[in-house]
């Protein structure tokens, strides 16, 4: 594939931006800045925002439609982008097209997993060249959950969430409701009672069924609405808190099950169905595009 092809193929791309879900959450300890030590295992979902990048021809960086209350300088994919542009030199131009359909402030990732997309497909279509380590290193800047998308396979993480480790799941279905309302993250680490020493397990003691969240006493203490999801969805199979919320999830073995708790729950809720993938759908288009190896 010759670069002026792979630039006209990949450029009319819409590229994926998945959900991911926290399948337990430990915190483990305080570092003296203030950000919180954890234990965490990532998965995604494929539920996706869809990235697509034009270019321009003036080297700005700009949004097809800014988010509503959100100065386009400070939208996480204009600061990926211009991050790239800063730490390599790169004079290009990209105007960003961004269909949401990951809920904001629902504990999905949707941001982070935007910017990843910028980063990794910025640097293929722009020829940058950066390793993923390097692509880590600058979306830890923009956030502790922005690394995780552009690693790209389900992960166990330690740090802040930065320190990833593959690790091979099984995929279930799941489903996801997003309640009316937006939990404030910092407002629930910044919580007296918040549990911060719980003991560091083992990936073993993950698989073995070890799954809490140590937020979701803090969390369903201010917001009813989570408490009550969970309690909404618990009747289906085993309710959880993905990271601070608000989005809670329960896993099913099948697709017939988790059609049913849909069905049972889509006219109260906003409820999504989706299905556990190992591997970022970003990466799997990647790979079928043949843009990386």
């Amino acid at each position: 594939m010759s670069q002026k092809q792979f630039d006209q193929s990949a450029w009319a791309e819409k590229w994926p931006a998945p959900a991911k879900l926290n399948l337990m959450l430990r915190i483990v300890g305080q570092r003296p800045d203030g950000y919180h030590l954890l234990q965490t295992v990532f998965q995604f979902i494929d539920l996706c925002d869809w990235l697509t990048f034009h270019p321009v021809d003036d080297g700005r960086v700009s949004l097809q439609k800014p988010i509503p209350g959100v100065a386009e300088a400070d939208d996480l994919t204009v600061r990926a982008a211009n991050l790239l542009k800063a730490a390599t030199g790169c004079d290009s131009g990209v105007r960003i097209e961004v269909e949401k359909n990951l809920p904001m402030g629902g504990g999905l990732g949707g941001g982070s997993s935007d910017a990843a997309t910028t980063l990794v497909v910025l640097n293929e279509l722009w020829g940058l060249q950066l390793s993923m380590e390097k692509l880590m290193e600058l979306g830890l800047t923009l956030g502790a959950d922005v690394p995780v998308f552009v690693y790209g396979y389900s992960s166990w993480a330690e740090g802040v969430g930065e320190q990833l480790e593959k690790i091979n799941l099984e995929e279930p279905w799941v489903i996801v409701i997003k309640p009316e309302c937006h939990v404030n993250t910092k407002e629930i680490f910044s919580a007296k009672n918040l549990t911060r020493n719980s003991k560091s397990i083992k990936i073993a003691d993950f698989i073995a069924g070890q799954h809490q969240n140590d937020c979701v006493e803090v969390v369903c203490q201010r917001y009813q609405s989570v408490k009550d999801a969970l309690v909404a969805l618990s009747e289906f199979s085993e309710a959880r808190l993905t990271g601070t919320g608000a989005c809670v999830f329960a896993q099913f073995d099948s697709e017939d099950a988790a059609v049913n708790a849909y069905e049972s729950l889509k006219n109260k809720w906003q409820v999504y169905l989706a299905k556990g993938l190992n591997e970022s759908p970003l990466f799997s288009r990647l790979k079928i595009g043949k843009y990386i190896s």
